[in-house]
């Protein structure tokens, strides 16, 4: 039953994934992540610990499922020459994907990764990962979707994979229209009093005047120091910079803003609301740790909007699927009562 789909969470981080497809009825029935700090934040709101790393669990260990998803990491791949699929990925964390695959042949396969992955390795990084999945039976859809075309105020862009089992015939997969809401970072900010610690004070700033008309792009409006990586400065009309777990300088990680005033860092609790987490989403870990684990993570909204597009092509494929077994039945009756009038006759 579409509305009885149960899923593994990979590579789980703080529950990005699960929390989106839990929002849509799925059933998460195993997760996996290493990242002790990160368990710790997983179980805050889970309830559960997930595994731990997934290159030592055996794939036989891990229950039947529906959906496998997860955000992996981008990793250069051995290519023997031949371009040999599955063989080339040992030794990257992808393979262990691959192994869970091929053991238990889930109906779908729902991946995040860095937009880079499509130029990473001159493109055979990508070209490995498709045609493996491909080897082992999946019609395979890829697409770079960009958040702040989907209600998330953060310049993120990232590639998002889905691969439907090929007896399931679905061959049409379409990715989620933009939507544009209009969100910008002003509607995610936290009072003064409760970003205090996040203040930057510099004196080696620099401001330039410019239209600062909502938009649903960065708008840079003034630097720190020479303007590098962590350096710029942004209208909080616009959006956020892509969140990032080891970015650098003074506000690498969240990007500056100009707010009240003043300029500083997004809060902890910014940085979950950028992503789209619930209110409730509880973050029990320091700042520096819960800037590493929202920059890891995915746009909720967006693996949202996917999974509901999934889950469509699941359910008009069950619909063709309920359709044809009552036309056989209904051809069955006719012929049936076909032969009941020549025998009486």
């Amino acid at each position: 039953m579409v509305n009885n789909l149960t899923f593994i969470d990979l590579f789980a981080g703080i529950g990005g994934f699960r929390i989106a497809l839990e929002r849509q009825g799925a059933e998460c029935v195993f997760s996996s992540e290493w990242d002790k700090d990160a368990q710790k934040t997983y179980y805050e709101n889970f309830g559960e610990i997930p595994k731990g790393d997934i290159t030592k669990i055996n794939e036989r260990d891990i229950p039947k499922h529906d959906i496998l998803c997860g955000g992996f990491p981008c990793q250069a791949f051995s290519i023997s020459g031949k371009q040999r699929g599955f063989k080339d990925t040992r030794g990257t964390l992808f393979f262990d994907i691959a192994r869970i695959v091929e053991h238990h042949k889930p109906k779908v396969i729902y991946l995040e990764n860095v937009k880079n992955l499509t130029k990473h390795y001159h493109g055979n990084t990508l070209k490995i990962i498709l045609r493996t999945l491909e080897e082992f039976g999946y019609d395979v859809f890829y697409q770079v979707l960009v958040a702040s075309h989907y209600g998330v105020p953060q310049q993120r862009e990232r590639i998002y994979i889905v691969g439907f089992r090929k007896d399931l015939s679905i061959t049409n997969f379409q990715f989620p229209k933009p939507t544009y809401k209009r969100v910008f970072v002003k509607d995610i900010l936290e009072d003064d009093e409760k970003s205090k610690d996040c203040i930057v004070n510099r004196t080696d700033l620099k401001f330039w005047k410019r239209d600062e008309t909502p938009s649903l792009k960065l708008i840079q409006i003034g630097q720190i120091n020479n303007g590098g990586q962590g350096e710029r400065i942004y209208s909080i009309n616009g959006h956020a910079v892509t969140l990032s777990a080891y970015g650098g300088g003074v506000a690498g990680k969240t990007g500056a803003y100009l707010v009240n005033g003043k300029i500083r860092r997004l809060t902890p609790r910014e940085c979950a609301r950028v992503q789209g987490f619930p209110e409730d989403f509880k973050i029990p870990v320091n700042k520096y740790q819960a800037y590493k684990q929202f920059g890891n993570s995915v746009s909720v909204p967006v693996v949202e909007l996917i999974f509901k597009k999934i889950k469509e092509s699941l359910f008009q494929e069950k619909i063709k699927e309920s359709v044809t077994i009552n036309s056989l039945e209904f051809e069955s009756e006719k012929d049936y009562s076909i032969q009941t009038k020549l025998i009486n006759a």
